[in-house]
Order: structure tokens, then sequence, then C-alpha cells
């Protein structure tokens, strides 16, 4: 199983408990599971971490070609799904404006295309309206969504200590 990282999945990593000065592993591991085939991202989600200039826009440009795939016209023919289930959710209009400019619907329509699994940080809670969230709109379009360790524990990932 392949998984695409939503970019909140890298951002709260860097800021928190995966920081790259106190857990130099997470990086490491996503690196191998990338040249394992499992692990990737796509484009937009790569151009609203360069908007950061900071250590992650530094990670970002220095990784592989193929790391952030491009959007692509499969993918792209998938987006009208993901904004027409959006625009016909109860959702407020800033809500689905904000969603439908990011790079979520995008992860969304590229994992239809070509089945990937979503792996993010937004947890689907029944009943919200403020937010459009990633878990939400790929349930109800049956793309596999799970949350970041989730992803962690399937791929047995492991962030141990070496001796010193």
């Amino acid at each position: 199983m392949a998984y695409l990282l939503d970019t909140n999945t890298l951002i709260q990593a860097k800021n928190e408990y995966y920081a790259f000065d106190l857990c130099p592993g997470f990086w490491e591991w996503i690196d191998q599971a990338h040249e394992n085939g499992e692990v990737y991202s796509i484009e937009p989600v790569r151009n609203e971490i360069l908007e950061g200039a900071d250590e992650l826009c530094e990670w970002a440009q220095s990784r592989p070609d193929g790391f952030f795939l491009p959007m692509d016209a499969t993918s792209t023919a998938r987006m009208p799904e993901v904004v027409q289930w959006v625009q016909a959710a109860d959702y407020k209009e800033a809500a689905k404006r904000d969603f439908l400019s990011k790079a979520d619907p995008l992860l969304i329509a590229y994992s239809l295309a070509h089945n990937y699994t979503l792996a993010t940080h937004e947890v689907h809670i029944e009943g919200e309206r403020k937010k459009v969230k990633i878990p939400t709109v790929s349930t109800a379009l049956g793309v596999n969504c799970v949350r970041t360790f989730e992803m962690l524990r399937a791929q047995s990932a492991s962030f141990v200590l070496s001796s010193r």
C-alpha cells in the first residue's frame, strides 16, 4: 500500500514531536519508505510547504524527483467529483472556499485516480460544518484515509535511539 502525505503531516511533525533536531529518524524513515515505493506526496503539497521558508522548506527542496508527484490528467479528471461533493455538502461557504483553495482536494483527486491511501492529522468530526476535512471527503468518495500514526504503525516504523 502506498501513502500520500498531507501537508499537515509534515508541518506538525516539524513543529512538534518529530522536529528535525529531536527525531531525525522520522525524516530518514520517510526517505526510506519513499525509496521502497511506499510514501509520496504531490507537488501542490510541496508548494504549500515552500511558502514557509524554513527548515521544512529546505527539506522539501532536497527531496528526490518523484517524491512530490505532479498532478496528471487522470488526477485532474477526478477533481469534479471532489468539488461536487464539497459544494453539495452542508458546510459554510467560507469553509468550502478555503478547502477548495488548498492542496487537500488535489490529494483526494490524486488518491481517487491512483488508489493511494491518504495520511493526515485531520480527524472527521460528525456534524462539523465550519471546516471541510480530508477524512470526511475521503470517506464519502471511497478514498482510504488514515491518521499519520496509523500509517507509521502499518509500515512498522520505529525510531529507536542508538547507543551512545
